[in-house]
């Protein structure tokens, strides 16, 4: 088999691209927090990354691509970087208010516009900056964190002493995964978009393997269909991630990624009857208009 190359753009939109990314992580939230009522968390990221690779693998034979790539260490390094990201995530949202969780972590595309600078040398326009901005406010209003609105804290809420430290977990896996967008973003340059998403389950399953499978619990029906579901929906949308940041710069492409936080607060109140305030709604309206002014041309 040989190592094909993914072209640095073409007549797809990336924007497309994130937008698409941004539906099917939502989709994949959801399907997660479906099947999370019988299964531990690290179990769920464990057969998420099973499925993942089993389809990864299935697409790289179909196109007969190599999955080692040509820039191995590069790759090494995505999967890590987004394991290690991932698990920060999780343990954050576990110890954290869900709010205040969500809110760190979508500083992501500020990060990750700002290492793109540095590393790749692309160019942060002052309307992505704004857009950046505008669509980090939204988040906010969406999410009404504790700390802002004072709300009653989460009942999932670890002690008092032990904010800071989940804080800071929360900013490590937001830091984190804005080293795993640029590294998408340069290899982009040159892998397969099949390449790519197969290292991050690849890294995924041993990493999560020693906490999933001693605490093992056997899904019925449903959740065997949410996991199924949240395997192919990861697929998907980091497929449409990488291909997204192989077309556009990246903190243009990774502020589209807020728009994850609208469809989320849809999906919530469509399929789990949680509808949005006032104050959510309009955090929605404001990620949309500020992501228009950012895409534009």
């Amino acid at each position: 088999m040989t190592t094909a190359t993914a072209p640095t753009a073409g007549r797809e939109s990336g924007i497309g691209y994130m937008v698409q990314s941004a539906f099917w992580f939502a989709v994949m939230g959801l399907l997660v927090k479906l099947a999370s009522a019988q299964l531990p968390t690290l179990q769920i990221v464990f057969v998420r990354g099973v499925l993942t690779i089993c389809f990864a693998s299935t697409l790289l034979a179909a196109a007969r691509v190599s999955p080692f790539g040509g820039e191995w260490r590069l790759l090494l390094t995505r999967g890590l970087v987004g394991s290690c990201a991932m698990i920060c995530f999780y343990a954050a949202v576990v110890h954290l208010p869900l709010a205040e969780a969500t809110v760190v972590h979508q500083t992501a595309p500020l990060w990750t516009a700002i290492f793109a600078a540095v590393v790749l040398h692309e160019r942060i326009s002052a309307r992505v900056l704004v857009a950046l901005g505008g669509a980090f406010a939204g988040v906010v209003l969406i999410a009404k964190p504790q700390l802002l609105f004072g709300a009653a804290a989460d009942a999932n809420a670890t002690d008092p002493a032990d904010h800071g430290l989940f804080a800071f977990v929360a900013l490590l896996g937001a830091v984190l995964s804005a080293v795993a967008y640029v590294t998408v973003r340069r290899l982009g340059r040159s892998e397969n978009p099949l390449v790519v998403t197969f290292w991050l389950p690849l890294l995924t399953i041993p990493v999560a393997a020693p906490w999933a499978v001693p605490a093992w619990v056997w899904p019925d029906a449903w959740t065997s269909v949410w996991l199924v579901g949240i395997g192919a929906s990861t697929q998907i949308a980091q497929l449409s991630l990488t291909k997204g940041l192989a077309r556009e710069t990246a903190g243009r492409a990774t502020a589209v990624g807020y728009l994850q936080v609208a469809f989320a607060a849809m999906f919530s109140g469509v399929f789990l009857g949680t509808w949005p305030d006032a104050s959510g709604l309009g955090g929605m309206a404001l990620i949309v208009a500020a992501l228009l002014v950012g895409t534009r041309r």
